[in-house]
């Protein structure tokens, strides 16, 4: 047997049978028209902020890293409790407005801006978060020709990264963001021009675990933003300082501390130097806050034995969870939690089994000997922590299957 992945806590049965947000698995697909269907729990979305708010300094702005999950009901929820959007694309932009965020509350990020996108974020007036001197020189320009003043923000590439991290976004040679030691040179630069300064995106890693990591990259965060204002002689007027807590998705994992990160972030605030003294601070978080109230939902079309193996055979697939196949940054294959949401409660079977999508490739897997009750046709699978990088950061034209359904419940 290969372990499956921790359940994330507050899911609850009625005879035998998974609820999501108080209803059933197979009311639900009924409801959405079949499978396969992601459902997205909002009380459990609720609950987990009300617990980082929690701990959190009050100082403390929350954002909605909203490249996690796109969904627009979901948009709309996030937009009435979160303090900002941080977007990636155009199409990221034309989303967070039409969920009702404040352009004021929306920053842009990402290494590969178009002059089309630079041109409708500066007309929206959110804040730009400049990835290169190049992209100053395309947004300044841009801003001319349209007689606005740009809001422009600068995204430092750190030298460090955050222990342990999933994914490393800070430390060397990368894409994201200004090496530290050409900021202050690029921000005079942005000065001179008289656009108005926003401040400092540092984000050094993502899906981490380990809470002193945490704690020892944003110490080093607010280290960091000090320096280079001195540098450059000015205040920071906002300093974005990332995000990267990560959930449990395989066996061994546990959760983040949040209340010890949010017990050394405060006192950190209290010892802030005179450079930072009026600064907001802000934290971006995305998997965090959506990714354990997901789950992605499939039917069983198919058992079949081969060279004693049993694989069952399902309606869904990489195509919508290409994370949960192991494809989406992981260099070592191991099982997301998954369970029968129809017979949740039922033992597992004497032998294991390889659940399977319906696609023609071998990496098409979403949970390899496992322990799971014997599956038969019928029955509903059930993939947990699929609230972020599901849907949106799958490949669901390959083979032509078409998009899984999503509902927020």
């Amino acid at each position: 047997m290969k372990p499956l992945g921790p359940i994330p806590a507050g899911f609850r049965t009625d005879g035998g049978e998974l609820l999501i947000g108080g209803q059933s698995a197979g009311a639900l697909v009924k409801h959405a028209g079949g499978t396969p269907l992601f459902v997205y729990d909002r009380a459990m979305i609720a609950a987990r902020f009300a617990d980082l708010r929690a701990v959190m300094p009050d100082r403390l702005s929350v954002h909605y890293a909203m490249k996690a999950n796109p969904f627009p009901p979901l948009l709309k929820t996030m937009a009435e409790w979160v303090d900002g959007f941080d977007i990636a694309s155009g199409g990221e932009l034309a989303l967070a407005l039409a969920a009702g965020e404040a352009p004021g509350a929306i920053s842009f990020a990402g290494p590969g801006k178009s002059d089309a996108e630079l041109e409708a974020a500066i007309a929206a007036g959110i804040t730009l978060n400049l990835e290169s001197a190049g992209e100053l020189t395309r947004a300044l320009r841009t801003a001319e020709r349209l007689g606005q003043r740009p809001r422009l923000a600068i995204r430092v590439n750190p030298a460090f990264d955050i222990r342990g991290s999933g994914m490393k976004m800070g430390g060397g040679a990368k894409p994201f963001g200004v090496d530290e030691e050409q900021v202050p040179g690029l921000l005079r630069g942005l000065l001179a021009a008289g656009a108005e300064w926003r401040g400092f995106h540092i984000y050094s890693g993502s899906q981490a675990l380990d809470a002193d990591a945490v704690i020892t990259a944003q110490a080093a965060t607010l280290a960091l933003a000090a320096d280079l204002a001195q540098r450059a002689g000015v205040a920071v007027p906002h300093c974005n300082l990332g995000g990267g807590f990560g959930i449990p998705y395989f066996a061994g994992d546990t959760p983040l501390e949040i209340g010890a990160v949010g017990t050394a972030l405060g006192e950190a605030f209290d010892r802030l130097p005179a450079v930072l003294a009026e600064t907001e601070f802000a934290i971006e978080l995305g998997r965090w806050l959506v990714g354990e109230a997901g789950v992605y939902l499939t039917r069983v079309l198919d058992v079949k034995h081969s060279h004693g193996e049993i694989f069952v055979v399902t309606d869904g697939g990489l195509h919508h969870q290409l994370a949960a196949s192991g494809n989406f940054g992981t260099v070592v294959r191991r099982n997301y939690p998954v369970a029968l949401a129809n017979r949740f409660d039922a033992q597992p079977f004497e032998e294991p089994q390889n659940l399977v999508g319906r696609l023609c490739t071998p990496l098409d897997r979403l949970a390899d000997k496992a322990a799971l009750p014997l599956a038969e046709p019928g029955d509903l699978v059930a993939v947990f922590c699929a609230g972020a990088y599901g849907a949106s950061a799958s490949p669901s034209a390959f083979l032509g299957h078409g998009p899984a359904h999503e509902m927020l419940v």
